[in-house]
């Protein structure tokens, strides 16, 4: 009878943590919690109100404490829980909230309330999925990087060679050139800030700057669009593959409570 009990708590559990109520609760709060943080970036208010704030992040972190207990319980072992790196995720964040409780350091304080707001990317499957899918592109977006820092450097070592006398403010040294063409990569004000002050004197000039807009802006950034579409959907295609695991381990599941039942009612019989 007694692994029956735990049996049922366990399932009581896990209903109220998969429950969107309990999710939506849960987000709730996080959101809750990135509103006071930004409030308390106002001195005058922090000042005044500082035993509220504190009593608003004490009850926080033991709600958040309570929820990752509950999420504990509701998996079948407590290795299954941290099987996840979201789950760790979130244990770290909540966990360190306990440990610098008593800290001195109130900057520290603060940046690990700022971090409870990461939690909303834990809590949120989409944005959860989506993050997944960025981290699969680390490896090629490492190639993608490499060919960039290729190109800038060719294209920073000729613009000094070429403009160091005309915009020395731009192409003075080899940093200042790398740091001018990292604004024009961005498209911020290369035209009217940078090109146009060079045409005017060096007419020759727009060849430069069009060839190293055309090859850093719209080749490497859809070359990095173009990696990162393909790993979501290739983070869809993974995730449904699971699914019929899932599945299976569901009607696993069944079978054991079936077993389980009719051992029981042996047992009364």
């Amino acid at each position: 009878m007694s692994e029956g009990k735990k049996e049922s708590i366990q399932q009581k559990v896990s209903r109220i943590v998969m429950h969107k109520y309990f999710t939506g609760t849960i987000l709730g709060l996080i959101m809750f919690n990135a509103i006071v943080v930004g409030i308390e970036t106002y001195p005058t208010i922090y000042k005044t109100h500082k035993e509220l704030f504190f009593l608003i992040d004490k009850a926080l972190i033991w709600i958040f404490t309570v929820e990752i207990i509950l999420r504990m319980i509701a998996e079948k072992k407590l290795s299954n829980f941290f099987k996840s790196s979201w789950n760790w995720f979130d244990f770290l964040i909540v966990a360190a909230g306990h440990i610098f409780v008593g800290a001195h350091f109130i900057t520290v304080l603060r940046i690990l309330r700022v971090l409870r707001v990461f939690r909303a990317i834990s809590v949120i499957p989409s944005l959860r999925k989506l993050v997944d899918a960025l981290l699969l592109t680390i490896p090629a977006l490492g190639n993608i990087m490499l060919l960039m820092s290729i190109i800038f450097y060719i294209f920073a070592v000729t613009g000094t060679m070429l403009f160091a006398e005309v915009a020395p403010e731009y192409f003075g040294s080899l940093q200042l050139s790398l740091l001018t063409l990292f604004q024009v990569v961005t498209l911020e004000s290369w035209a009217s800030g940078v090109m146009w002050p060079i045409y005017h004197q060096l007419p020759w000039s727009w060849i430069y700057f069009v060839s190293f807009v055309l090859l850093g802006t719209f080749v490497i950034f859809n070359l990095f669009i173009g990696v990162i579409v393909s790993n979501v959907e290739k983070a869809d295609s993974a995730e449904k593959q699971d699914e019929p695991d899932q599945i299976a381990e569901l009607r696993n599941e069944v079978k054991e409570l079936k077993q389980l039942i009719i051992s029981l009612l042996d047992k009364k019989g």
